[in-house]
């Protein structure tokens, strides 16, 4: 499920979850529910983490393996 994949990134990124929480301005346990898939996280919230981690929604969903972002089309 995609939320190990939240988890997984934000360890890569040697981040803490307060910092994350900060990130989408909410609190580090509505974060801590997300992370661990107790809640269903907003895609809005997944959008913004695609940014900070550099990297596609799909990817954080675990649509693809690919971490790499999709070129921005012109």
């Amino acid at each position: 499920m995609y939320f190990r994949r939240l988890k997984e990134l934000r360890e890569d990124a040697d981040a803490k979850q307060l910092v994350i929480a900060k990130l989408l301005k909410i609190t580090r346990q509505q974060y801590s529910l997300y992370e661990t898939g107790k809640r269903t996280i907003p895609v809005n919230y997944v959008k913004i983490l695609a940014k900070y981690y550099n990297t596609s929604c799909d990817y954080i969903l675990e649509e693809t393996n690919e971490i790499k972002p999709y070129k921005k089309s012109s």
